[in-house]
């Protein structure tokens, strides 16, 4: 058995070395493909590390006419807090912190500060500023709560209708990218077992007079297809440790430029938490594609 197996082992290493041009045709395809399919995930990263900001960043702001009294708004306040888990945080500002928070941002600002000054009131109103976790059903039911009759005599504007465009504007940027990544996943797969499958299939068409050799002598059939099933799983490993490589060479040079881009983005420890992800994926789509169509192949193709 170890003896038949070393054969074929002999024989896979042998055919791989004299068809070199062939074969390196098909590792470099599988290289390109796994990079696109790596490329696809980590921008899957920066996507959902973006929808992640932006998600923090959006909140509603409910305005209060000036002479509502402080306890109606916090009542409000409690409110909305006890709506759902989705409400991150309720902040009241009253008219006095909202005029100094505007006057501290603006200091610098001479005609800002001489407005003020000719208005000779605070014109600011009182609010509460609503975040959320991103959640459209959230911010419905927020605005459910800031419409009822009983809070209409309170409040005099909600900014709302402005930034649930942006809401809806994100989960249609997320549900297009993962779309995209789909598709292009499958198409990358779909060339890379064609390009694969062409390969192995040449190296057979080489090989039929060594292959009818075999046959007279009696080869089993397991012992004459094996080799050129094993010449897809090296296609397919020599791709992974290429693109390994590669990944981790681009991460490591890249994760500066990408953090000074995206603050907060750090793509090398992104790298790191997802590296048993990124070996599965490069694994998957180097040595399993190689494997799975020399299978293909050795068995249309093949008949012995």
């Amino acid at each position: 058995m170890l003896t038949n197996l070393k054969r074929v082992l002999n024989f896979a290493f042998a055919d791989f070395y004299r068809h070199k041009g062939i074969s390196i045709a098909g590792i470099f395809v599988l290289i390109i493909t796994t990079l696109l399919v790596t490329f696809i995930f980590f921008m899957q990263g920066v996507s959902d590390f973006l929808v992640t900001n932006i998600k923090n960043k959006i909140d509603v702001t409910a305005y209060f006419k000036a002479d509502t009294q402080e306890q109606d708004i916090l009542r409000v306040k409690e409110e909305i807090l006890q709506i759902s888990p989705e409400i991150k945080n309720v902040e009241y500002i009253s008219k006095q912190k909202a005029f100094e928070d505007f006057t501290q941002k603006h200091r610098d600002n001479v005609v800002l500060s001489k407005a003020l000054l000719e208005v000779g009131d605070n014109p600011f109103l009182p609010s509460l500023n609503i975040n959320t976790t991103g959640s459209a059903l959230a911010y419905e039911q927020v605005s459910e709560v800031l419409q009822k009759e009983q809070y209409n005599p309170f409040i005099e504007k909600v900014d709302f209708s402005q930034k649930k465009d942006t809401i809806e504007k994100i989960f249609s940027i997320t549900s297009s990218i993962k779309k995209f990544g789909i598709g292009l996943a499958i198409l990358l797969v779909l060339v890379a077992v064609l390009v694969v499958f062409n390969t192995i299939k040449l190296v057979i068409d080489r090989a039929k007079e060594e292959i009818s050799t075999m046959k007279i002598v009696g080869a089993s059939g397991w012992f004459i297809k094996s080799p050129f099933i094993i010449q897809g799983a090296l296609f397919g490993f020599i791709s992974f440790f290429f693109c390994f490589f590669i990944t981790i060479s681009s991460v490591y040079f890249l994760s500066p430029a990408v953090l000074a881009v995206l603050p907060g983005f750090v793509l090398f420890d992104y790298f790191l938490e997802n590296l048993w992800m990124i070996i599965l994926i490069q694994l998957g789509f180097g040595a399993g594609l190689g494997v799975a169509a020399s299978f293909i192949v050795v068995r249309e193709h093949l008949k012995v």
